[in-house]
């Protein structure tokens, strides 16, 4: 597996940072993963082969002072410009998700939905035999997701060493086409704090301080939410580091086994991201709403209900889970075509 290591030309450098900008966006959607787009724009070798780069060897580079070394090893030059899109798409797209989240949950939890369900079929469709082996691991992962979705409803945790673990699933789905880190953020109740609320947070500071508002600085809430991303940052550092070399590895062995876990835990903790429920908040003895530590109101449990069809907010969350799945069969259609393209030129 080698990088493009030759210099790249000013068109290739803008393609690569709107190829950036589609990975951040596809790793912010429940769903869908950040994986598949890397596939589809034919940069999955490369970025995993840079993954793999950041190691010890790279880390004594560094403290030694070989700079550029260590710029070469790493294949610098395109992370830095992957990732320069990426940055762009999370401030982008987290104010668009506040902004919907806030004024229609329900819509945009059918969309994530359909997502995930067609993100769930495209996956089953990888398991090339159903032995027993696999079956059994199937119905382990699905325990375990009921489990997960049937337990005490996982609320927003702002702990900062449960953040740092977050960080760390939270890039899986740039490694493993089909998983989807932001789904699993979504289910451990952490993705609008770690997605949105402090991505907002960390906009808003750095516009502040460029028009010379340094007194937001002071704000405790977004002083909280700061420190928040910068742990979530380094868990995801730990977890590129990880992922990039153990899961690879995993799937490498036992690619059949490892979709079949998968499967079985996304089938079963759908039940979480059911978009017709109402949430449940908690209140103090004199019967007001108890805040977090980042100004939201603590939801200790959800009450799920049947669609009712008699309301046209329903049609519209219909419509959005179909538009949802129609989206990732649009992507596995287009990663599927450049596969073929890829295989006929090597003939």
């Amino acid at each position: 597996m080698k990088p493009l290591t030759e210099k790249r030309s000013f068109a290739k450098v803008f393609f690569l940072i709107l190829k950036g900008i589609a990975m951040g966006t596809a790793n912010k959607v429940p769903g869908v993963s950040g994986g598949i787009v890397a596939l589809v724009g034919g940069f999955y070798e490369e970025l995993i082969f840079s993954f793999q780069r950041i190691n010890l060897k790279a880390l004594k580079l560094l403290l030694s002072g070989r700079f550029k070394s260590f710029w070469e090893y790493v294949n610098g030059e395109f992370l830095i410009t992957l990732f320069g899109g990426v940055i762009i798409s999370y401030f982008s797209v987290s104010i668009l998700l506040d902004y919907a989240l806030n004024n229609n949950e329900a819509i945009v939890m059918g969309a994530f939905f359909g997502m995930i369900i067609a993100s769930l079929y495209l996956t089953i469709k990888q398991v090339k035999l159903w032995e027993k082996t696999s079956i059994l691991i199937l119905a382990l992962g699905l325990i375990l997701g009921l489990s997960l979705s049937f337990a005490k409803p996982i609320s927003e945790n702002d702990q900062l060493l449960f953040v740092l673990f977050c960080g760390i699933i939270s890039v899986s789905g740039m490694t493993i086409p089909g998983l989807s880190g932001s789904f699993l953020l979504l289910i451990l109740g952490n993705y609008n704090l770690l997605l949105v609320d402090s991505v907002n947070a960390l906009f808003k500071v750095l516009t502040n301080i460029l028009i010379g508002n340094i007194k937001i600085l002071s704000d405790p809430i977004l002083q909280r939410l700061l420190i928040i991303m910068v742990v979530f940052g380094l868990g995801s550092i730990i977890g590129l580091i990880l992922f990039s070399n153990l899961i690879k590895w995993v799937l490498k062995i036992y690619p059949q086994h490892t979709l079949s876990a998968i499967i079985g835990f996304i089938a079963g903790t759908l039940r979480l991201i059911w978009p017709w429920k109402t949430k449940l908040y908690k209140y103090n003895s004199e019967g007001e709403l108890l805040l977090n530590s980042v100004g939201n109101f603590e939801v200790v449990s959800y009450q799920y209900n049947l669609p009712d069809l008699s309301n046209l907010e329903t049609y519209g969350v219909i419509s959005a889970l179909f538009c949802g799945a129609i989206l990732l069969f649009v992507i596995d259609y287009y990663d599927k075509k450049r596969n073929d393209k890829a295989i006929r030129a090597g003939r």
